[in-house]
């Protein structure tokens, strides 16, 4: 099997026109380098009760779910190939004259599979048959790929934490994670640290739908996150599999989009989580405050044909449209001593008004110093101001303005730092909203039973906020920053069987 990237190239007589189509197919090429396949292939050998060989066998491969139709021919030694099938259920047909025909239904075939299906035909007319119910489960012998596969169901009936693509890693054979506990529903913030069989986690390479997505400059995982309740599958490739996929050294991550079907189907999905359903931390004692945390996941999905006639038993075109919204809330519980404490009311309890302290939140006694500018008690005041004794109160509980210094004025006034919760200290943190607002389309027509075009696009609009700021190293609840993230990914796909041994590929990411 022959399988190569290339764009039909038309020739027309003026040069300028050819110059121009040679340099945009060429584009397209080179363009295609990063996209990998990611559709089925059935293998398999005619016999004849005897085992012999038998020739010239139409093979007629069909979508159960779609109805595409793809017709293929034995080879003189009884062997077929049918590559470029997506992924889904089918029905495999053998019929060669003076034989049986011979059908096995309900095959199964996920992303990269390569599936063997023998058959022996018997003797007898066409109009005869035998069918196959494909129950047992298959065992893949054609390629010593070690994989892991998780369908479509247990994608979206897996319980997760924080309902991510990157918590699907860790449930593969010879994973190591390191990922933290909770995963942020955003490519950029989620944790996609798993190594596979002891390679470095930088090294995995995120495909969807055969388009690389990998974050190269940023994260190091996917620069999208697709929802998963979006996913058709989801599948693990950790050693031996194919030099198409040699682009990084590691674990090869592949997802797959649904694609819609004959039948009109939609759906809608609801995740909460709340922090009054929790226990309170052990190291958060009451009457402290309890660190916010609000998690909504919620969206929707449709597809089916896409035709002008409804009635239609063989539509040509397909859709599927998913649309998800992720709305997280994570406070802080920060505990941290409040500078100037006292500039505040009732800075040591009720009643206690603006006192002068005599030691700090760590009891260390506090010496005594007149502000910059300021020479002793009085100087510099207008009228004079009388001493006060560490411990006692201001007068009129007012702290006169010539006793503060310039710059902690300028400070408190900036709202940096946060009044106290309690005495001389502050417990709580800025929450730090994220958003996330997601669109993913794919549609797939066929042509013919030889050529069959896919492609999606997916839309990630995310504004992630954090509390403290990311790379500063501060601790002030006060001081944030937002992260607005939008990223896209899309996969334009052609495939055309050019004859039983050669196989054509175009394909965009």
């Amino acid at each position: 099997m022959s399988r190569f990237f290339v764009f039909p190239i038309f020739f027309q007589r003026s040069n300028c026109v050819f110059r121009s189509v040679l340099v945009l197919s060429a584009l397209f090429v080179f363009s295609s380098l990063h996209v990998f396949a990611q559709e089925a292939t059935i293998v398999g050998t005619v016999t004849d009760p005897s085992g012999a060989a038998v020739p010239n066998v139409n093979i007629t491969v069909t979508n159960t779910e779609t109805g595409q139709v793809n017709h293929f021919t034995s080879s003189g030694v009884g062997q077929y190939v049918a590559p470029g099938l997506t992924i889904g259920r089918y029905t495999v047909k053998a019929e060669g004259p003076n034989f049986k025909a011979a059908e096995q239904r309900d095959i199964v075939l996920g992303v990269g599979d390569r599936r063997r299906l023998d058959f022996r035909l018997e003797v007898g007319t066409t109009q005869q048959s035998v069918t196959v119910e494909a129950t047992a489960a298959a065992v893949q012998s054609d390629s010593g790929e070690q994989s892991f596969l998780i369908n479509g169901q247990q994608v979206t009936q897996l319980a997760t934490n924080g309902r991510s693509v990157y918590t699907l890693e860790a449930l593969t054979p010879g994973a190591s994670s390191l990922q933290q506990d909770f995963q942020v529903p955003t490519s950029a913030g989620g944790d996609a640290a798993v190594s596979f069989n002891g390679l470095r986690e930088g090294h995995n390479l995120w495909l969807i739908d055969g388009g690389e997505a990998s974050d190269r400059g940023g994260a190091g995982g996917s620069d999208v996150m697709p929802s998963m309740d979006s996913l058709a599958e989801f599948r693990t490739m950790t050693s031996n599999y194919s030099a198409e996929y040699g682009l990084s050294s590691a674990g090869t991550l592949t997802t797959v989009v649904k694609s819609g079907t004959r039948q009109l189907h939609a759906g809608a999905w609801y995740f909460g989580r709340n922090d009054a359903l929790d226990a309170r931390n052990y190291f958060n004692p009451a009457p402290n405050p309890v660190a916010e945390l609000r998690f909504h996941t919620f969206g929707f999905n449709v597809g089916g044909p896409l035709t002008l006639h409804p009635h239609s038993s063989n539509p040509k075109t397909f859709f599927f449209y998913n649309m998800e919204w992720r709305r997280l809330i994570q406070g802080q519980t920060l505990n941290q001593t409040v500078p100037l404490a006292s500039s505040y009311p009732d800075a040591n309890g009720p009643g206690t008004g603006a006192v002068l302290p005599t030691t700090d939140a760590k009891g260390k006694t506090i010496s005594i110093v007149a502000p910059t500018g300021v020479a002793g008690w009085g100087a510099n005041c207008p009228g004079g101001v009388s001493p006060v004794a560490p411990g006692s109160p201001f007068p009129g509980n007012v702290i006169p303005s010539c006793l503060i210094d310039p710059n902690a004025t300028s400070l408190l006034a900036a709202g940096i730092f946060p009044k106290p919760t309690t005495g001389f200290q502050f417990i709580g943190g800025n929450n730090s909203p994220t958003n996330v607002k997601e669109e993913i389309l794919r549609i797939d027509h066929t042509f013919t039973d030889k050529l069959s075009v896919f492609g999606h696009f997916i839309a990630d609009q995310v504004s992630q906020t954090y509390g403290t700021t990311q790379w500063s190293g501060d601790n002030v609840p006060t001081a944030f920053d937002n992260f607005g993230n939008p990223s896209y990914h899309a996969v334009l796909h052609a495939t055309y069987a050019i004859r039983p041994n050669l196989l054509n590929e175009a394909a965009f990411n």
